[in-house]
């Protein structure tokens, strides 16, 4: 039986978000009444037909994937240049709850994480990293309470095929107050200056997967240009009958 973890925070008006992002703005444009009046419809007796919403969002709003153009420049392609064999793989948690909030994730950390539960990465797989951080996404502390990935640890990923990860903090490296504290910022995110990988922020429910043996699908919208997109995240285990 195939069971779905969804993996994808809920986008709203009062939702958490990074510093410096504004929140998302979803307004109704028309109603049900007025755009059956508006059509014409309506003096036919069909005063009830379709409604639509204006969204107004910045491209990291929610979970969303990183473009290479978050990073590389104007030049780089944005998210409809992710390659989408790196959106569908075998998915791979690796835990790191027991770290201190500003903690950077190192290679050997990440080596440890795997013997633990004795699996060897492979070409695309996609690894997600377990902060804890989304079990309190809707309170302050979700921007400061956190471990992040360090360039170390992100360079070794990719050495081992990997080019898709993510992590259920609101970004892939460590909390900016620990960046100013240790003078490395987004030292994670700018590996992406020379290497084609992309990272997931602002996943959900990785307590809900096990550790490996299941799928990820992690599909961005088609936006052109931008410097990164939402996804709608999806975690997908074959339980045995």
């Amino acid at each position: 039986m195939t069971r779905l973890v969804d993996l994808s925070m809920p986008v709203h008006k009062g939702m958490m978000t990074f510093p410096r992002v504004v929140p998302p703005a979803l307004l109704m444009y028309e109603t049900w009444q007025e755009f059956a009046e508006g059509i014409g419809a309506a003096q036919y007796g069909a005063t009830w037909l379709t409604a639509s919403y204006i969204v107004i969002q910045g491209d990291h709003i929610g979970t969303h994937c990183d473009a290479l153009k978050h990073v590389r420049g104007p030049d780089a392609p944005g998210p409809e240049g992710i390659p989408l064999e790196y959106c569908y793989s075998d998915g791979v948690v690796l835990d790191f709850r027991d770290k201190p909030y500003g903690y950077g994730i190192t290679r050997a950390d990440i080596e440890e994480a795997l013997a633990k539960i004795n699996y060897t990465l492979k070409p695309r797989d996609i690894v997600l990293i377990q902060t804890g951080a989304s079990a309190y996404n809707t309170e302050p502390r979700y921007l400061t309470d956190h471990c992040g990935m360090t360039a170390e640890a992100t360079r070794y990923l990719i050495s081992q095929g990997v080019r898709m990860m993510g992590t259920d903090a609101p970004t892939f490296d460590p909390p900016v107050w620990a960046m100013f504290e240790r003078k490395q910022f987004w030292e994670a995110h700018l590996v992406m200056k020379e290497e084609d990988y992309w990272h997931l922020e602002n996943l959900v429910n990785l307590d809900q997967l096990p550790p490996c043996n299941f799928k990820v699908a992690v599909f961005p919208i088609k936006w052109v240009g931008t410097t990164g997109a939402p996804v709608r995240a999806v975690g997908i285990i074959e339980d045995e009958d």
